[in-house]
């Protein structure tokens, strides 16, 4: 495989990750205002919404963070491959 071909496909995985998130936002904004809707029309005296909201949230944080942080999987990878190549070149 050409370096390339290989650079394609990093960043064919990056925008899948990338939409991957965007998925998972959107849908997390949309479901969270019809709990948050569906809360405050019919029990409005208890603010339930707030648990699932919470909840989700602290996953789309962490989904967030593995895509965008320092952290994330694709530095991880990209540095073991570098250090492979590396060896390699040896």
């Amino acid at each position: 495989m050409s370096e390339q071909d290989e650079n394609y496909q990093l960043a064919k995985e990056r925008v899948e990750k990338k939409m991957g998130f965007a998925i998972h936002a959107g849908v997390y904004v949309l479901v969270n205002a019809g709990l948050i809707t569906l809360n405050l029309t019919r029990s409005p005296e208890n603010y339930w919404f707030i648990w699932p909201l919470g909840g989700w949230g602290i996953g789309l944080v962490f989904h967030a963070f593995k895509v965008f942080g320092p952290g994330g999987s694709t530095s991880l990878k990209e540095k073991m491959i570098q250090k492979e190549q590396a060896r390699l070149k040896q």
